[in-house]
């Protein structure tokens, strides 16, 4: 064997990395070599990089109800880091690249499971301790990083070839690239420079209006928000799925908030869940939130349970191989492995399993404000048994269609009305009830959205040749180190935001949907007939094959969210439309990065914001003072804005490499 502690020559993923044929294996790229893996150099890289994209993820995915995958910001990123490194003496591998990103991807799946669920107890008045919730979303990471272990011989190694893991693949490319040269890193520090400066400009020092819009007659609107993360975000996207939300925010803002505002025109009475306001009397925003927040909740939650039971094949079968495994794994007699093939043992696994979920059921306040061990253990168990089965299920499904496909709301909405009716059976229906099943709720949504991550990050060093043991002991780093962050993040943004989470400025629409689950079984208190019109909006567009998730996040959102996104769409349509494959691919790959970096510099910028804002210095610009200007001046500068950034990242990702 070789014994490098420097990077290896420029190299290529052989075909085999992609596929099989029939008699071929699969070599992975350090076989056979001693590489520097688990350093600390790598992992403390990795931390920083998770906070930085973990904070940034948490303020868009309150803003706008969804989140990017950091995998492959943060691996570049990486290889920029450690080419510093290099310049001053110090050299590294491939291998400790990847270690790296493995550490830094995990926040934004803590980031996702946190947003999706705990700021609903914000918005219910609760206001929980940064402990109680680190404690929470540490506990959700390990329990889906462990669950997931004992899956990866099955999943990552003798699947491949079926289970293509995109993201993963994806890693894997872009480190091998990077031994030759960083030069596609550019784009996310060009973009990060981008979102912060013009953060800056409409959210810190005021002189744009946070956002272009024209109203229409019968309280119609047509809007864009003046935001850099949600244009990165469209170009991310690409036009498709674009196009699909911003119709379902057409659908709510054009079509069906006129058809309430007409129908309640003779009314002499508020129609619920509005008790004080007529209809005739309600502006267009206080219709979206008094109605189209239902509509659009019903539409979402049946989105999310049609994609997890179009799942339904690949559950069972993936929960009866993963079943088969572990049981494979109990009674395996213990053997010398290879390095590439070292995984952390079951005895370990099982062990720190065990104690987590111990740990949920007896110490007082972690599952809840019930002061009940029963209730506590009952709680734990029902963690243990979803988060088993949704890891399993996510495990596979990521493995097929990406980890921004994985249904995880679905398999959280599935959990709460679990727990839920459970809770409800047993008489626990108060306020601490519902914060106790949330909480089951955000646990298991964590754990199914780490496991994701942690097959994808496992896909990659299967592909390099990385040390599996290494790997999952980074991932359960990363859930440590991050989960304090963004917890933090949400504390601060809701004491800094003008009207907290769920407010304007940050609705929080996904925590908002899994409240009003909760409040539905436990209050039996929903406006029915309006989530029914959202169930039927959603079957409708199932009916017609488009993207159902998609469509139901637009009917739900604001269409100046959606119309943002759209922009970023469409400006990657337009810059791959009559373009050679080659040119189209480069200029979706740099104008990916730089979107990645608007995002990742906005939201940061956001963050920063809101500790101004808890300083006490609420409601006022940096610069001390705002423009006082003419609506018709403020517009047109909002528009100028929105295609200044929109420009900037079109020349960018237009710009051949040097």
């Amino acid at each position: 064997m070789s014994n490098h502690s420097e990077a290896p020559s420029p190299r290529k993923l052989p075909p085999t990395a992609y596929e099989l044929q029939e008699g071929e294996t699969f070599v992975p790229l350090t076989y056979g070599e001693t590489l520097t893996e688990f350093t600390w150099k790598a992992v403390i890289t990795g931390i920083i990089l998770g906070i930085i994209f973990g904070a940034a993820n948490t303020y868009l995915g309150l803003m706008a109800g969804l989140t990017i995958s950091t995998s492959i910001p943060v691996a570049v990123l990486t290889v920029v880091t450690f080419r510093v490194f290099t310049a001053v003496g110090f050299q590294h591998s491939i291998l400790e690249s990847n270690i790296s990103q493995t550490v830094g991807s995990a926040s934004s799946s803590v980031a996702s499971g946190v947003l999706f669920t705990i700021p609903a107890l914000f918005i219910w008045g609760m206001n929980p301790a940064w402990g109680q919730i680190t404690l929470l979303a540490m506990a959700g990471g390990l329990i889906g990083v462990l669950f997931m272990i004992p899956l990866r011989q099955y999943l990552i190694k003798r699947e491949h070839g079926n289970l293509p893991y995109p993201e993963g693949m994806a890693c894997a490319e872009v480190l091998v690239a990077a031994e030759g040269g960083g030069k596609q890193a550019r784009g996310v520090f060009w973009g990060i420079g981008a979102g912060m400066l013009f953060q800056l400009i409409t959210q810190g020092l005021k002189f744009v209006k946070p956002a272009w819009e024209v109203g229409l007659p019968f309280k119609a609107s047509l809007a864009v928000k003046v935001n850099a993360p949600l244009l990165g975000v469209g170009y991310i996207l690409g036009i498709r799925i674009a196009t699909v939300m911003v119709a379902g925010g057409a659908l709510s803002s054009l079509i069906v908030i006129p058809l309430i505002n007409l129908w309640g025109q003779g009314l002499a009475e508020p129609v619920f869940p509005e008790t004080e306001k007529l209809i005739r009397d309600m502006s267009s925003g206080e219709i979206w939130d008094r109605y189209i927040r239902y509509i659009g909740a019903g539409a979402v939650a049946t989105a999310g349970v049609i994609t997890l039971i179009k799942s339904i094949p690949t559950m069972v079968e993936s929960f009866k191989l993963g079943l088969r495994q572990l049981t494979q794994r109990v009674g395996a007699v213990v053997a010398k492995v290879e390095r590439t093939d070292d995984d952390l043992s079951f005895r370990t696994v099982a062990l720190l399993l065990a104690f987590v979920l111990l740990a949920l059921a007896v110490i007082p306040g972690l599952l809840g404000y019930l002061d009940s061990f029963v209730v506590r253990a009952i709680a734990a168990l029902c963690i243990g048994i979803f988060a088993f089965f949704f890891v399993t299920v996510s495990s596979r499904i990521v493995g097929l269609v990406g980890v921004t496909s994985n249904p995880t709301s679905g398999m959280t909405i599935a959990t709460l009305l679990g727990t839920s009716l459970v809770f409800y059976l047993m008489g626990w229906t108060d306020m601490m009830g519902k914060a106790t099943a949330l909480m089951v709720g955000t646990a298991v949504c964590i754990a199914a959205s780490i496991a994701g991550d942690t097959s994808q990050d496992l896909k990659t060093g299967f592909i390099l040749g990385a040390t599996p043991y290494k790997q999952q002991i980074g991932e359960l780093v990363g859930v440590i180190t991050s989960a304090g962050f963004v917890c933090l993040v949400v504390i601060i943004l809701d004491q800094g935001t003008p009207g907290g989470l769920g407010g304007e400025e940050l609705p929080a629409p996904q925590a908002v949907l899994m409240k009003l689950v909760i409040d539905g079984v436990l209050d039996q208190s929903l406006p029915w007939a309006l989530i029914l019109i959202g169930v039927g909006i959603a079957g409708v567009a199932a009916l017609f094959k488009i993207p159902t998730l998609a469509f139901a996040v637009g009917v739900y959102l604001p269409l100046s969210t959606m119309g943002a996104v759209f922009c970023g769409g469409l400006l990657r349509w337009y810059l791959g439309r009559n373009q050679d494959e080659v040119t189209k691919e480069r200029r979706r790959e740099k104008g990916v990065l730089f979107g990645s970096g608007l995002v990742g510099g906005g939201g940061l910028t956001g963050v920063v914001l809101a500790v101004w804002v808890v300083a006490g210095r609420q409601g006022e610009p940096i610069a001390g003072f705002a423009p006082d200007i003419p609506d018709w001046a403020s517009m047109l500068l909002a528009a100028v804005t929105i295609a200044l950034i929109l420009g900037i990242m079109g020349y960018y990702a237009k710009q051949k490499d040097a």
